[in-house]
């Protein structure tokens, strides 16, 4: 792995808390960070694309080039111009600010589409208009209002829809029983019509996306709390009908069964993940690597920001802040979950927070950090 570095002058006053209950400091300027502590393979480079995005979270890129950014605790979406081409961004214009929990965007059309907790809008022409955004048009505002697990992922479909999921509104719960949108992944026309449940049994996805050999939807699924340090595991899982249940809130991972839910359901019963992955990782945004850059082992392969634990105990010590990569054979089977790019957590500190992943039309990777208000870029250069 070769060394590329991002030093925080404020890592020492910056503590990462390891209680039951804790979290992280707050947003700290990316302007004082350094590439230093990042690791990537060897013949990869990963700098600094903007490091004024407050809170970044969600991407999305129109066909000009212009980089969307949805955030959750910020309330705003941003728009970054790289005008000159150099992969570094030159303006940052605020599209919208005061929005509940705006996490997910989508761009399709000329229209730049954003998720709230409880309705999806839609600014149009938003291109010409960077400086002086339109009003939205709400095209859906009956979705679940409840903010625990509410922000969402907003994604656009092989087949032209708009794909998002309505997280389980709890720790752990039944509460698919007084809401059947709740804990599922869903889709609806891209004029907000026709809204449907797609995949059930899920408890909180914040990322998504299609195997290009096959169109099949994949989505990453973050676990419970409180069942201890090492399980159960974060899950990525693979739609390959309409209409399937990934186990929540009675089974976990492959076989783990609820203590508190699980009223003698059979795990088997339940659609099992393709891939285990770590517990308590906060697996975000995963990527299908379909460009020509990176070398020939990592096409079709699946990129994956975790956004690193927030409550496991000191003596665990967190885990996550990492971007991994799970390998698959032809048949979609994974053969491999494993470190990409690290650094993000030092001496169990944590300065940033990786979210979610775009490829750039060269076929580098544009990477966004929540904590540090950064988007990095990732490309190969090695011979």
């Amino acid at each position: 792995m070769a060394c590329k570095h991002y030093v925080p002058s404020w890592v020492g006053c910056c503590v990462f808390l390891l209680a039951s209950v804790g979290g992280l400091c707050g947003h700290a300027s990316a302007r004082e960070l350094s590439l230093e502590l990042l690791r990537v393979p060897d013949g990869f480079e990963i700098a600094l694309f903007t490091d004024e995005v407050p809170n970044a979270r969600s991407l999305a890129r129109s066909e000009k080039g212009v980089l969307f950014i949805g955030t959750r605790e910020a309330g705003n979406v941003y728009a970054v111009v790289d005008e000159n081409q150099d992969h570094h961004a030159d303006k940052v214009y605020t599209i919208a600010t005061g929005l509940n929990m705006p996490n997910g965007v989508a761009f399709r059309g000329g229209s730049l589409y954003v998720a709230e907790v409880s309705r999806v809008l839609r600014y149009d022409a938003i291109e010409e208009h960077l400086g002086k955004p339109p009003a939205p048009v709400v095209i859906n505002d009956s979705f679940p209002k409840e903010e625990h697990h509410g922000w969402k992922y907003l994604a656009f479909g092989p087949d032209a829809r708009l794909y998002l999921q309505v997280g389980a509104p709890c720790n752990i719960c039944n509460i698919e029983k007084e809401d059947e949108r709740h804990a599922t992944i869903m889709r609806m026309n891209a004029d907000g019509s026709n809204p449907e449940i797609i995949a059930r049994g899920v408890r909180n996805s914040v990322g998504m996306d299609w195997r290009p050999e096959t169109h099949e939807l994949w989505f990453t699924d973050n676990g419970r709390d409180l069942m201890g340090d090492e399980t159960p595991p974060d899950e990525l899982n693979r739609l390959t009908k309409e209409g399937l249940h990934f186990g929540f809130p009675y089974c976990h991972g492959k076989s783990i069964p609820d203590p508190e839910l699980n009223g003698g359901e059979e795990c088997s019963q339940f659609t099992p993940p393709v891939q285990e992955l770590g517990p308590h990782v906060a697996a975000l945004g995963l990527k299908f690597y379909t460009g020509e850059q990176f070398p020939e082992a990592y096409r079709n392969q699946i990129f994956i920001a975790e956004h690193g634990s927030w409550n496991r105990s000191l003596s665990a010590g967190p885990t996550g802040y990492r971007v991994m990569l799970v390998r698959l054979d032809k048949s979609g089977a994974a053969t491999a979950y494993e470190e990409f790019a690290t650094g993000w957590l030092r001496d169990g500190k944590a300065w940033g927070r990786p979210v979610d992943l775009l490829q750039l039309p060269d076929g580098s990777m544009l990477l966004s950090d929540d904590e540090a208000g950064a988007v990095y870029r990732i490309s190969f250069n090695g011979r």
